[in-house]
């Protein structure tokens, strides 16, 4: 008879980052007021991508009593006003998330209330610019004529972009 221990299942030792992670999140969450850590890790499908993109959740604080709490968000100062009218839909969509009335208010805030190192608010990158247009075969023969001369590779074509630069400048400035 083979005495080598068997695996259960296939995990082959391992275990699920979810359920190592678990208690450190609720405990961290916890903290900030959140009863449930599913308002933080699925903050996109409570509220929606459309406020999930300009908000985010910083604390749940409870006032004297227990009757209602307040749900701390944290915008950028442009969105402010966009968020302050969707706070009515936003509570709904939160209590909805707990399974009770635990939200009453919403507080937006423009920076962090603890801290200006939790202010800077990361939600989505700006949109990439449009390529630049095609350069004037004149100034681009002209940049090339100023850096002549030069040995360096490199120095050379930093020269010719900045004087490229510098001559649209100059011709858009003498066309206005």
């Amino acid at each position: 008879m083979d005495k080598t221990p068997r695996h259960k299942g296939t995990t082959r030792g391992f275990s699920r980052v979810a359920t190592l992670t678990q208690s450190r999140i609720r405990k961290a969450s916890e903290t900030r007021g959140f009863a449930q850590s599913r308002l933080l890790t699925h903050w996109v499908e409570v509220v929606g991508e459309g406020i999930a993109a300009i908000a985010r959740p910083v604390e749940v604080s409870y006032g004297r009593g227990g009757l209602g709490a307040t749900l701390t968000l944290l915008t950028t100062g442009a969105q402010a006003p966009m968020l302050e009218m969707q706070k009515d839909a936003i509570r709904e969509k939160v209590n909805a998330c707990y399974g009770y009335n635990a939200i009453a208010r919403i507080r937006v805030t423009q920076t962090a209330p603890t801290g200006f190192a939790e202010g800077r608010v990361e939600f989505t990158p700006a949109p990439k610019r449009a390529a630049p247009p095609e350069a004037d075969p004149e100034v681009t023969a002209r940049a090339a004529e100023i850096a002549t001369g030069i040995d360096s590779t490199e120095l050379r074509l930093a020269l010719e972009r900045l004087a490229s630069n510098v001559l649209t400048k100059s011709k858009r400035n003498q066309n206005t």
